[in-house]
């Protein structure tokens, strides 16, 4: 499938646009899964200045959408209308450690990297997010947790840019957080966190990050084309076991299929659709529903158009 080219008119739009702008873009590889259509415009900013330009000038009629490292993601087959915008480079991967057992991280750092920073320089407390497989823009976005940390417990403020162009600072209590939400508004694109921990002892730091990174392997299909955790934890429940309960483990839908180590996690076996997975999503939530009358729901966001 492909969509109109819209990149020449947006340029006109834009003469002083600095990012790059690319027609049909496919976007499948910068997603942990490997599925799903094109972009109709994949737009990369070169700096927060360059992203707030580009919203500033993008017609309001034009559809955008967020994408970070893919892991808690699925593109449907069809594609996406409109604009997706990816972070990276320099100006949203930079770290810095900053006085009071502070750190200031751009959107596009992975979790994995900030929480190595944080225990090189001493600063304990974010030791947690060695465990979440994805960016700090995400973490934010839905108060990424593991291992009894949660992004809110440490964050001081976020920045991002709205879908007008303006900047704006929020501070933690400002987003509301709550089990994998976040209160922000819709239009944010986060650019950057600054993340407040207590003094440790780099070494203790590590070797715990090693316990978690350990747990995971063991634990999780972390080498598996997947995308996390696909359903959120029901109160007092825990989606794995509902999950296992409900004869899950192992299922198949197309060439998608329920972990066999980790029964929250759906698996492309290598040549899976983005329907495979929904639809294998799908019929798990059902199964789940009819055995033990629990409604689960998604973690994994599920973005595009279905072919």
């Amino acid at each position: 499938m492909s969509f109109k080219d819209i990149t020449g008119e947006l340029s006109a739009r834009m003469p002083e646009l600095r990012g790059r702008l690319t027609a049909n873009a496919e976007i499948a590889p910068y997603t942990w899964f490997r599925v799903g259509g094109p972009a109709q415009v994949l737009f990369n900013p070169s700096d927060e200045e360059d992203l707030a330009y580009f919203l500033k000038n993008l017609p309001q009629t034009i559809e955008v959408t967020v994408i970070g490292l893919g892991s808690n993601l699925i593109i449907r087959d069809g594609g996406i209308p409109g604009v997706v915008i990816r972070l990276g480079g320099r100006a949203f991967g930079e770290v810095k450690v900053e006085p009071g057992h502070r750190l200031r991280v751009g959107a596009c750092v992975p979790d994995m990297r900030a929480a190595k920073a944080a225990a090189d320089a001493g600063i304990d407390g974010l030791a947690f997010l060695r465990g979440i497989p994805g960016c700090i823009g995400g973490a934010l976005r839905m108060n990424a947790g593991a291992h009894g940390g949660e992004t809110k417990d440490f964050l001081v403020e976020a920045r991002g840019v709205d879908r007008k162009g303006e900047v704006h600072v929020f501070k933690v209590e400002d987003l509301h957080m709550t089990y994998r939400h976040s209160g922000a508004p819709d239009d944010i694109i986060f650019t950057e966190a600054l993340f407040e921990g207590r003094p440790g002892d780099p070494a203790a730091i590590n070797a715990e990050m090693d316990r978690i990174t350990e747990a995971r392997e063991k634990s999780q299909p972390i080498r598996e084309k997947t995308g996390g955790s696909t359903f959120k934890n029901p109160p007092g429940e825990k989606a794995w076991q509902l999950v296992d309960k409900a004869g899950c483990r192992g299922l198949v839908v197309g060439d998608a299929q329920v972990s066999e180590m980790h029964c929250n996690f759906l698996i492309n076996r290598g040549n899976a659709t983005a329907a495979d997975i929904e639809n294998l999503g799908e019929e798990v939530r059902a199964r789940v529903k009819a055995a033990t009358g629990v409604d689960l729901h998604w973690e994994i966001k599920r973005i595009g158009l279905k072919q």
